[in-house]
């Protein structure tokens, strides 16, 4: 069976040989200028000859590359043996065929002009090195630039690692800390309300099969997020009853946004814990999304007592893994504050990059 190149690759490889091609016949016409110029010969004659060595030499050089050259990074060395040889051959191919083609006899030129001959020699060396020197360098660079390019994915790619390796520590850690604060709650509720206890139970298993049989995911959508909240309150709401009313704000159009799993956990715990159950009457929490400017902003409201005067729950645990898990996934791109609420309560607001 034949293999033939399609049109394509056809086109592709002449074109990448006119672009290599092109320095060396721009720098034939110029020294088929110089030399015109200097001697006051024929133009036309004097670029025949000048092309016909130099691509001759040119074209030598790549085939002693193509090769003699497997291995650049180890085998570059081999140029010194190739250039000199190339270039002498090519610069008597290259007489013989401009000769040639203007009918012109070649056999008195090495009586009558033997210095004139070592001098386009020696010239043609030169020019040839200097060839050579411009495509090598040309070629390292864009060898260096391809290491630098894998260097750099490489490094990103181990920097990306090591941060979904510190989510998911830092998730794993979150996890018990929430079944810890779920089953001290659940303790007070058992010799209060032993029927409530029971359906806070029951509440917890189904909570606990949804939220630790998924995968351990570094992020995961807004509406698995908010899914997982709700699961959450309801779960709260058995041991509050009427003191605790929620509402949950996840517009449609941002639902499949992701974010790392269980983020506003521990700021509805905090809400809950600092804020609605201190309260004789408790009060109600809203957790809300919003998109401004490329950015996704959270924020969880309650109508709570507010933060204490020296805002002692900033430094708690829940409220430390938001800040490092923002620091982890987005730098100093992510934010989260704890504020006092407009009228009463406190607000705590996220806000980092949107990603889909």
């Amino acid at each position: 069976m034949t293999l033939m190149a399609s049109p394509t690759s056809r086109r592709s490889m002449a074109l990448m040989l006119m672009q290599r091609s092109l320095p060396g016949l721009t720098l034939n016409t110029v020294i088929a200028l110089g030399l015109t110029a200097f001697d006051g010969g024929d133009f036309g004659g004097t670029l025949v000859y000048s092309h016909c060595i130099g691509l001759s030499i040119w074209l030598l050089i790549e085939v002693g590359q193509r090769y003699l050259i497997t291995n650049r990074a180890l085998q570059w060395r081999r140029l010194y043996l190739i250039v000199p040889i190339s270039v002498t051959l090519g610069y008597f191919v290259g007489l013989y065929l401009a000769a040639w083609l203007l009918n012109q006899e070649t056999g008195g030129i090495w009586t009558e002009h033997p210095r004139q001959i070592f001098g386009y020699l020696l010239m043609s060396l030169t020019a040839g090195g200097g060839l050579t020197y411009y495509f090598m360098s040309r070629e390292q660079l864009a060898s260096a630039r391809e290491d630098m390019a894998h260097a750099s994915a490489q490094t990103e790619a181990a920097q990306r690692h090591a941060a979904e390796s510190k989510l998911l520590l830092l998730q794993s850690q979150l996890e018990p800390h929430m079944l810890f604060n779920t089953l001290a709650n659940l303790r007070v509720l058992i010799g209060a309300n032993p029927a409530q206890a029971q359906e806070m139970l029951d509440r917890l298993v189904a909570y606990l099969r949804a939220t630790l049989s998924a995968s351990r995911a570094t992020e995961h959508t807004l509406r698995a997020e908010f899914d997982r909240l709700h699961d959450y309150l309801e779960l709260m709401a058995v041991r509050m009853g009427p003191r605790l009313q929620y509402t949950l704000d996840l517009p449609c159009e941002l639902a499949e946004l992701v974010m790392p799993p269980l983020l506003l956990q521990p700021l509805v715990e905090n809400a809950i814990k600092h804020g609605l159950e201190p309260k004789v009457e408790g009060g109600s929490i809203t957790v809300r999304a919003r998109q401004a400017d490329g950015r996704l902003m959270l924020e969880v409201l309650d109508t709570g007592v507010g933060p204490p005067p020296d805002n002692a729950t900033a430094g708690g645990f829940g409220l430390t893994q938001v800040r490092d898990r923002l620091a982890t996934a987005y730098g100093q791109q992510g934010v989260f504050e704890l504020l006092a609420g407009h009228t009463m309560g406190t607000r705590a607001r996220v806000a980092f990059p949107c990603k889909t």
